[in-house]
Parts: C-alpha cells; sequence; structure tokens
C-alpha cells in the first residue's frame, strides 16, 4: 500500500504531461515562460482572486508575502506551533518574531480565541496555517484582524481546493499561499508555490519580488529573491489542473469513508473534525491515538505505512530555543497524531484493511 500513491495520477495524465514538457523543450522558454502566465491565470480564476504570482516553492511564497507587507526585524507575527517548519523559518529568516498562540483541539488549526491577547503594537501581520486541509477559521480570524489593522495571510499549502463557507483556500485573506510540492493536493514534480491577492499593489510588489526586486530589466527597486516558478514545472501543473477538481472530490469521498469506518469501529481513535461550513482536501487523514507507537508498528507489521504531521511542535523545535510559550494543546496534540494513507485512488479495500487493524488494538 503506498502511503501518497503518485503514479496512479500519473499515469492517467501521462500523455498531456508528455506533450506539455515538449511544448517547453521546443519553445526553450524554460523561465517564465508561457505556461507560468497560463497557470497563474488558471489558478486565479479557480481560487477567485485578482492575481496569482506563480513562486520557486511553497516557503518562498511565504517570505515573499511578508516581505511584500514590509515585515523588518523587530516585528511580530502571531503563527501557530502545529506546523511545518517553514512557517515560522520565514519569519526568523526575514529578522521578525515568531508569537506562537496555541491550537484547537479539534481542527488542530490555530484557535482564534487565543489569538487577540497576543497582539502588541510590534505585531505586523497573522499566519495562520491551513493544516491538513482544512482551512482556518478566517471569518473570526478576520475580525480580528480587521478590529486591528492587521493583513492576514493564509499558509495553504496543505489546503489548495478546499474552502471555507463556500470560498475557496487561499483567496480567504490578504495574501494566500501555497506549495506545489509533490505530494501536495495539487503537486509539481518538483519544488513550486504561488502567491494570491486581489490586492493590485501587493501583487506587483511580489510580482517584482520574486525576481530580485525588478520592476524593469536590470531596475531593481526592491531587495527581491530569485523566487520563479519554472516553466516545466507550469506545463506539469497545467496537465494537472484538468482533473484537479475531479481528484478533490475523489480525496473527499475517501476522508469521508475512512471517517465513517472509524466512527463505527474504532471508538479509541478520533478521526479529523470537519467544521460546519468548511470541506477539507485531506491533505493528510490525521486521526488521534493514545498509544501511538504501537499504532504505527502494528501497521507497519501489516505493511501500512504512516507518518507523524508533526511530532514537535515549532515553539519545541532547537531553532527557537530561548522562546517560552505555554501551549497544552498543541504539545499534547504532537504526541497523538497519524496520518494514514491518503490519496485520490485509495481503494475502499485498503482503507478497510487499514481500519481493521486500528479496531484489532483497542
Amino acid at each position: 500500500m503506498e502511503f501518497i500513491d503518485l503514479k496512479t495520477q500519473q499515469a492517467r495524465i501521462r500523455d498531456e504531461i508528455e506533450t506539455n514538457i515538449r511544448a517547453v523543450l521546443d519553445h526553450g522558454k524554460y523561465i517564465m515562460g508561457p505556461e507560468v502566465a497560463e497557470l497563474e491565470q488558471r489558478l486565479a480564476d479557480f481560487v477567485g482572486v485578482e492575481h496569482c504570482v506563480g513562486v520557486s516553492s511553497g516557503t518562498d511564497a511565504l517570505l515573499i508575502a511578508l516581505m511584500a507587507l514590509g515585515v523588518v526585524p523587530g516585528d511580530e507575527i502571531i503563527t501557530t506551533p502545529f506546523t511545518f517548519i517553514a512557517t515560522g523559518e520565514v519569519i526568523l529568516l526575514i529578522g521578525a518574531k515568531p508569537v506562537f498562540v496555541d491550537i484547537d483541539p479539534e481542527s488542530c488549526n490555530i484557535d482564534p480565541l487565543k489569538i487577540e491577547s497576543a497582539i502588541t503594537t510590534r505585531t505586523k501581520a497573522i499566519l495562520p496555517v491551513s493544516l491538513y486541509g482544512q482551512c482556518a477559521d478566517f471569518e473570526a480570524i478576520n475580525t480580528i484582524a480587521e478590529k486591528h489593522g492587521l493583513p492576514v495571510i493564509e499558509d495553504a499549502a496543505q489546503s489548495f481546493g478546499a474552502t471555507f463557507q463556500g470560498r475557496q483556500s487561499c483567496g480567504l485573506s490578504t495574501i494566500g499561499c501555497t506549495s506545489f510540492f509533490p505530494s501536495k493536493p495539487l503537486g509539481g514534480y518538483g519544488d513550486g508555490g504561488a502567491c494570491f491577492t486581489s490586492d493590485d499593489s501587493l501583487a506587483k510588489v511580489m510580482r517584482e519580488i520574486r525576481v530580485h526586486g525588478q520592476d524593469r530589466r536590470y531596475h531593481h527597486s526592491r531587495i527581491g529573491i530569485n523566487g520563479r516558478l519554472d516553466t516545466l514545472q507550469a506545463a506539469i501543473l497545467l496537465a494537472k489542473m484538468n482533473i484537479f477538481s475531479d481528484e478533490v472530490q475523489l480525496r473527499q469521498q475517501v476522508g469521508n469513508t475512512y471517517t465513517k469506518l472509524i466512527s463505527e469501529n474504532c471508538s479509541h481513535v478520533v478521526p479529523p473534525c470537519i467544521a460546519d461550513g468548511n470541506t477539507s482536501v485531506y491533505a493528510q487523514y490525521t486521526v488521534l491515538v493514545e498509544n501511538r507507537e504501537q499504532v504505527q508498528k502494528a501497521l507497519a507489521a501489516e505493511g501500512i505505512p504512516t507518518a507523524i504531521h508533526y511530532p514537535v511542535p515549532l515553539h519545541k523545535q532547537p531553532v527557537f530555543a530561548g522562546a517560552v510559550f505555554n501551549l497544552p494543546v498543541a504539545e499534547s496534540l504532537a504526541e497523538k497524531v497519524i496520518s494514514l494513507p491518503m490519496h485520490p485512488y485509495l481503494t475502499q479495500s485498503d482503507q478497510v484493511r487499514t481500519v481493521s487493524v486500528l479496531a484489532n488494538m483497542e
């Protein structure tokens, strides 16, 4: 059993991928070729925003967003400790300070009730993560942000294709950022990412930042980075976009089947809780168990792979040594989360086999 099955997806669209790659090889515009602009337009239309800026990775998308908002050393960014290192890493890279607040025990996303008390005169932005494929509570987050005049950046590396109250992830805040890492719901065959916004001036700034701060050739109006999306990756993603909506539905079917099977057979396993008004793309299907090590061993013995997203909250990582935060929910869940095999092509028989192992451990 595959934890993530990219081979089946590739077989489905292999001819189109090869056609798109050949087109890039023929025209030879490997950097910022026409496929990049085409993909950006399709992604912006899908999300429902004015602008999409294709960039070199999800991490660079976050970094570019912070830079575009004028974050400087000494500023504070409110975010979650329960995420991949990139979320906190980019804050440190820019010289700002991450201010971690605890998470909601049901969604594993940042707890909006804990945000306002963390705001200070140095707060420059709020950076929630839409974890495991489900959007954070942007209604509550945006209300707080508007009250205090703060921009919001959505880290949507795991949630592209998910919706919040009928609106697409990446179109819920000042800037949305996503990743096209191969294992993501919309993944390329290498690194890639994108920033989304309906703010014309922010879009212009982000486009300049991704090409070394250029506003025109050899004229650099600001500090930037080499943050461009490769044309070949754009060509591959264009092929994948043609089946993306179908794959989102398949992911949701797989997620719903898992939840039904677990709810009916495993009282000791807590399935994901999808909030009313939300849909999830199940970038991971992550459950909570009390005896994680034993569960992993039992599943591995049956040839069923698992993963832990994430075993150590950011405020406990050595790179953030010296930061003192009281985050009991994040610390508790970090000891209980375990991700099961999840992809659009996972068969129901494989799901039944996985849940049967879990059920036998009660």
